[in-house]
């Protein structure tokens, strides 16, 4: 029924245990493990562009949260209303809430996918010994039957009898010579599923919080780490390299993914504060803003005239003046005055005196007298 997830999951992995078979050997458990590893990476891979989607729409929610509050205590009695104008804001921000869960649910089939061809190298549904599976020859399915890492296979797992999720041993219990390899890749995988859930709760901004989230960062800190830890026991060894290669992934890819998000918004911020400073005045410069219905008064300049001449503006006859016309008069007129000091003070000179008779000074009036 699922064969368009099974195929596609056996064909990756075919084609990468062909890679490390060439180099380690078919047989080899390492071929196999690097197989299952790299499938998991090709698939997240793939997935790289919607995760930068999923962090972006989840960060562009986080900034309207406070927004999204206003709505909710709003509309609290109207459920219907509500929604729409969530829709409605959310929309006008371009975020799409369906975006953010895509990663996680293109996961799923992933998982489910591989867990099954990895049972379905063991068991064969019609009875009978295995011949093939899915991609995988006669020759593939014995490689991995046989393919022992500290002489534990593969399809094993410490716990067997549950059939969604046992491994390729068929009896069913506990099987403890499983542990010593199982119980430390649990271990591991735990804690790096609590990390990259811890790493994205940090994240989230504290305005956004609300009950509901309160408890999915709780699950997915705790509970769901706790929850591979036990459950590990139900699955193959094979799907727990999986998943410690899964959680691996994603821990390194949020860290890159985060660290270009935040340095984008540090440029973006950068950008917008040096534009502010560009329009707003310069320091020490009070602004001066024009009153109301006031135009403009744009001043005029000085233009010389022909001649040389600077004509001064606002001038109604527009009188030529020039500074060498000014400094010459300045000097002739106090070239008159010194003249004038120096000089006898005489009504009549010779040419006066002599060629107008009657004009005698008053200096020669008074000598005359005297005479007398």
């Amino acid at each position: 029924m699922l064969d368009f997830i099974y195929y596609p999951v056996s064909f990756i992995l075919w084609c990468w245990h062909k890679v490390f078979g060439f180099v380690l050997g078919e047989s080899n458990a390492i071929s196999w493990i690097l197989a299952i590893i790299f499938l998991t990476f090709t698939v997240r891979g793939i997935m790289f562009k919607p995760f930068v989607n999923q962090v972006r729409s989840m960060k562009k929610m986080q900034d309207f949260a406070p927004e999204m509050k206003k709505i909710q205590k709003k509309y609290a009695n109207d459920r219907q209303r509500q929604a729409m104008e969530m829709q409605k804001l959310q929309k006008e921000h371009g975020v799409n809430p369906l975006g953010s869960c895509l990663p996680m649910l293109l996961q799923i089939p992933v998982f489910i996918g591989l867990n099954h061809v990895l049972r379905m190298f063991t068991i064969n549904p019609y009875g009978g010994p295995k011949t093939e599976n899915y991609f995988f020859t006669q020759a593939g399915v014995d490689s991995y039957v046989h393919a022992k890492i500290f002489g534990v296979t593969l399809g094993d797992a410490i716990y067997t009898g549950v059939g969604m999720v046992s491994g390729g041993n068929t009896v069913a219990g506990f099987h403890w010579g499983v542990a010593p390899v199982a119980i430390p890749l649990m271990i591991v995988a735990s804690i790096a599923t609590h990390l990259t859930a811890r790493h994205s709760v940090q994240r989230q901004n504290p305005e956004s919080a609300t009950p509901q989230t309160a408890m999915m960062n709780k699950l997915t800190m705790y509970i769901f780490p706790l929850g591979v830890l036990v459950f590990g026991a139900l699955f193959p060894v094979g799907l727990l390299f999986y998943w410690l290669a899964n959680n691996g992934w994603t821990l390194m890819q949020q860290r890159l993914v985060y660290t270009r998000i935040d340095k984008e918004e540090e440029a973006r911020k950068e950008a917008e504060k040096e534009k502010r400073a560009n329009l707003g005045p310069k320091p020490g410069q009070k602004p001066t803003a024009p009153r109301p219905g006031q135009k403009p008064v744009q001043q005029k300049k000085n233009k010389p005239s022909a001649g040389g001449q600077v004509k001064k503006a606002g001038s109604p006859h527009g009188f030529a003046q020039t500074g060498s016309a000014q400094t010459g008069s300045a000097t002739a007129a106090a070239k008159d005055t010194t003249n004038a000091a120096a000089e006898p003070s005489t009504n009549g000179s010779k040419e006066n005196g002599a060629e107008t008779p009657g004009l005698i000074s008053d200096s020669t009036k008074k000598s005359g007298r005297k005479r007398r």
